[in-house]
């Protein structure tokens, strides 16, 4: 396969095959492949590992990160999922807004 370099957006229909590195905006990415940067990580169950953060490292809850799912250590209820709505990071197992 010959390698190019592109200088602005791309789509194909077919997909991409080898390595992505650098910035890379999309709605879906499925890659079999590295992603450099990334933050998840595939299992090898098919499930996904998320990187731990610290409650002080808990960006604040904004509308760009609507939808956003971390993995927090050091909330009132231990280490837990928190899901951002947009307005309030929420805690999944106690469903209470996480204050960092």
């Amino acid at each position: 396969m010959a390698r190019t370099t592109f200088s602005g957006p791309v789509r194909s229909i077919a997909g991409f095959e080898g390595e992505i590195t650098g910035a890379v905006t999309a709605t879906t990415v499925t890659a079999t492949g590295a992603i450099a940067g990334l933050t998840l990580a595939a299992t090898g169950t098919g499930g996904v590992k998320l990187a731990v953060r610290t409650l002080a490292s808990l960006p604040a809850a904004a509308a760009g990160n609507a939808g956003t799912i971390y993995y927090v250590s050091g909330t009132s209820s231990g280490n837990t999922m928190v899901f951002s709505n947009g307005s309030a990071n929420i805690d999944l197992v106690t469903g209470v807004a996480v204050i960092a």
